[in-house]
C-alpha cells in the first residue's frame, strides 16, 4: 500500500511551509487540542500538509469509533503534556499503521509499524521545516513507542537496561508517551498499564543506583591486581584501582573479565 507523499519543494513556498508548521504548533500547544485537531482534519489542513494523519481516517470504524486509529491518535495527543516533542510523538506514533496493515486469518496486524512510522515522521517533519534535532528526537520516540508492550511478559535486568539505554535522554518523554498511549474504556486495563510502568521505572532507578554503587568498587581488589601483574604492594596498585574506578564511572562497571583485560592493557601501556 502506498502512503502519503510530501508536497515537493517547488509546489510549496517557504512561507507556506512555515505557516503550516506554525498552525500545527498552535494546535498542539493548547491544553486540550482535541477540538482543534478535528477542525484541522475537517477543513483540509491535514490532507494538505500532514497527509499521514489524514490517511488514518481510512482506518475509521463508524460503528466502534472508540477503536478508530485516528480517534485514538487524537486522544493520546490530548493526554500528553503540551510540550512539542511529546505532542508531536503522540500525533505521529501510529502513522505507520497505514503502510503495515495486513489481514491474517481474519485479524488485522501492524507488524513493525513503529519503525515504518519513524521514517514517515522524519520525512514529514523535515518537509515541514522542523529543526533536525527535533526531527531526530520525535522520530526516535515513535520508533521506541511500542517497546514497552513486551514488559508485561517480564524482562531480565539486561532488557531493562537496554530500554533505558536506547531511550537515553528521551526516557522521561518515552515513558510519558507510553502512559498516555492507553485509551481503553476498561479502567482495570489502564491501571494495569500504569502499574507495569511504575514497576519498570522503579527497576530502572534501582539498577542505576546499583550501577553507581558498583562503579565505586573496582571489580578487582588489590590482591588480584598484584597477582595479575606480578607485583608487590606499592603505588602502582593504587594507580590501577584508580584507573578501574574512572573507567567504571565513565563507561559503566565492567565484568570481571573486562576488568582483567583493562588492567593488562593499562599495565602494558604504562610499562612501555
Amino acid at each position: 500500500m502506498s502512503g502519503p507523499v510530501a508536497p515537493s519543494s517547488d509546489q510549496v513556498s517557504p512561507s507556506e511551509v512555515a505557516a503550516a508548521r506554525d498552525r500545527l504548533g498552535e494546535i498542539l500547544s493548547a491544553p486540550d487540542p482535541t477540538e482543534a485537531l478535528w477542525v484541522a482534519l475537517e477543513d483540509g489542513y491535514f490532507a494538505a500538509h500532514v497527509p499521514e494523519i489524514a490517511a488514518l481516517a481510512m482506518e475509521q470504524d463508524p460503528v466502534h469509533r472508540h477503536k478508530d486509529v485516528l480517534t485514538h491518535t487524537f486522544m493520546v495527543t490530548a493526554n500528553t503534556s503540551p510540550r512539542p516533542i511529546v505532542r508531536l510523538a503522540a500525533l505521529f506514533h501510529d502513522v505507520g499503521k497505514t503502510r503495515t496493515r495486513r489481514f491474517v486469518k481474519g485479524k488485522v496486524t501492524f507488524h513493525h509499524h513503529e519503525a515504518v512510522g519513524a521514517r514517515m515522521t522524519r520525512e514529514r517533519m523535515t518537509a515541514l521545516g522542523y529543526e533536525p534535532a527535533m526531527v531526530t528526537d520525535v522520530a526516535r520516540l515513535v520508533e521506541l513507542s511500542g517497546r514497552f508492550h513486551g514488559y508485561q511478559q517480564g524482562w531480565e535486568d539486561s532488557a531493562v537496561r537496554r530500554y533505558a539505554r536506547d531511550a537515553g535522554p528521551l526516557l522521561g518523554d518515552l515513558n510519558e508517551l507510553v502512559r498516555c498511549d492507553c485509551t481503553t474504556r476498561r479502567p482495570e486495563k489502564v491501571r494495569g498499564l500504569q502499574r507495569r510502568m511504575d514497576d519498570l521505572e522503579a527497576r530502572i532507578r534501582q539498577l542505576a543506583i546499583d550501577e553507581a554503587v558498583k562503579a565505586e568498587r573496582p571489580e578487582l581488589d588489590g590482591q588480584e591486581i598484584m597477582e595479575l601483574l606480578g607485583i608487590g604492594p606499592g603505588r602502582a596498585v593504587g594507580e590501577a584501582r584508580t584507573m578501574l574506578l574512572e573507567h567504571a564511572r565513565t563507561h559503566g562497571a565492567p565484568t570481571h573479565d573486562e576488568a582483567v583485560e583493562l588492567l593488562r592493557t593499562w599495565w602494558a601501556a604504562r610499562s612501555s
